[in-house]
């Protein structure tokens, strides 16, 4: 029981808002992606292109990378709490419309709509956990929180496809929309701003990590930082681009299984997000890997990112040339794994090349290339090629864009150590803080 007032924290109180915030991104992308599991009706429904379908899926990620920076900004004077409670009761109310969409303009209409409503969940969102939390398990918690956009498209998708063969698609997406209503109550009901700072971790109370310099009160480094690095420019076009496929499968896996394996749409749904979950696994399992060799040369990360691109690149160009069977499952497989895997790479490159006064805009900005270049770019490139190629033409040369991947983080690589060298000037440009002024304050 949380006690209404007075000073006292309770320790299971952190862990309650994590489960809340997580459960409520996992509503985000089931929102998001039960469209993907509903793409073969649609099409039969409403007699669409593939490129029409890739626009319905293309324009959520299109607004929220639009969006995210200036409704973070928004968040952070309004109020985080009240913030998240709009955004996912516009999401679930606007997925709500998806179900009633009599047609094709009305459906991209409340994709927008969906889009606006998740935009800066995910930066706010990360925010207010790890403001409950201590450092030592910031990391580790970052990365619970990124997977779980995969394992929410993995129910979306897979529930989605159920529910959309046994009842209808509308159904499909009312189902989501009510799912994150009745969540945005509870969470509600049970965080407050109020009790975030009862419980917040002081961040003078908060001990510095190695070779991170303190941030002095008041101090903030320029944004024009975050775009005169060239080495975090490359972090930020590779991560993109990197993500530019992982998306491609995100979205066109259940249409690939009902059209080349002749499933229909509740298991091509199913086996779909097997695949997707491979996607989520991978971005975990790849930053756990990069941590571990890039502990004593942090800029071998931008190897790793390298390796796991180069991986992905040829079992998925090879998988989608192979005749549909299980060798080809098991090369998607692998690359599916693969596909993502440079995301938590990069984003440690951005976050250890930026000033930590600026470094939640830094990844906002991360947050704008993956969607541009990626989640929004991908799937809407793919749905184009597929009506003059064919979706299996369209995903054999979705791959090729690794090789630009690849080569903005080679470039990266080279950058590096002009990049730690502008930070470190403009970290000496910091003003110093006065210890006893510091300690007059704690």
């Amino acid at each position: 029981m949380i006690p209404p007032t007075g000073s006292r924290k309770s320790s299971a109180y952190p862990w309650i808002v994590f489960a809340l915030t997580f459960a409520l991104l996992l509503s985000d992308y089931m929102s998001r992606q039960v469209l993907n599991a509903v793409f073969p009706l649609l099409k039969s429904e409403w007699a669409l292109s593939d490129s029409r379908l890739a626009s319905l899926s293309s324009v959520v990620a299109l607004t929220v990378g639009l969006l995210t920076l200036p409704l973070s900004l928004v968040a952070d004077r309004w109020g985080r709490v009240r913030s998240l409670v709009l955004m996912a009761v516009l999401w679930s109310m606007a997925t709500l419309l998806c179900a009633v969409a009599t047609g094709f303009h009305q459906m991209l209409g409340a994709r927008l709509l969906v889009g606006v409503g998740e935009a800066a969940y995910g930066s706010v969102g990360i925010a207010v956990v790890l403001s409950v939390f201590a450092p030592r398990v910031h990391a580790a918690l970052s990365g619970a929180f990124m997977a779980g956009g995969s394992f929410g498209s993995v129910v979306g998708v897979a529930l989605g496809g159920l529910i959309a063969v046994h009842l209808s698609w509308r159904w499909a997406f009312a189902a989501m929309a009510v799912f994150g209503l009745v969540l945005v109550a509870l969470f509600r009901a049970l965080v407050s701003e109020r009790k975030l700072a009862r419980h917040a971790v002081e961040q003078q109370q908060q001990p510095l990590a190695a070779g991170h310099p303190s941030v002095p009160n008041g101090f903030r480094a320029p944004i024009s930082s975050l775009y005169t690095n060239p080495s975090v420019l490359c972090a930020y076009l590779g991560g993109g681009l990197q993500m530019f496929t992982a998306a491609v499968l995100l979205a066109w896996m259940p249409s690939y299984f009902n059209r080349y394996y002749d499933l229909p749409p509740d298991r091509a749904g199913a086996i779909a997000a097997v695949f997707v979950l491979l996607v989520g696994s991978g971005m975990v399992i790849c930053g756990i890997i990069t941590d571990r060799i890039g502990r004593a040369d942090t800029s071998r990360k931008w190897t790793g990112a390298v390796v796991f691109c180069v991986i992905s690149l040829v079992c998925l160009s090879a998988g989608f040339r192979l005749e549909p069977g299980m060798p080809s499952l098991v090369l998607i497989g692998c690359g599916a794994f693969f596909a993502a895997g440079s995301s938590g790479p990069t984003a440690a490159m951005v976050a250890g090349l930026t000033h930590p006064s600026v470094r939640a805009s830094a990844m906002g900005s991360l947050t704008l290339a993956n969607s541009l270049l990626g989640l929004a770019l991908g799937p809407f490139v793919v749905g184009i090629l597929a009506d003059r190629l064919g979706l299996l033409g369209a995903l054999r040369l979705a791959p090729l864009v690794y090789l630009a991947a690849i080569a903005a983080l080679v470039l990266g690589r080279r950058l590096h150590p002009a990049g730690e060298r502008r930070l470190a000037a403009l970290t000496e440009s910091t003003p110093s803080a006065s210890p006893t002024n510091h300690q007059e304050r704690t």
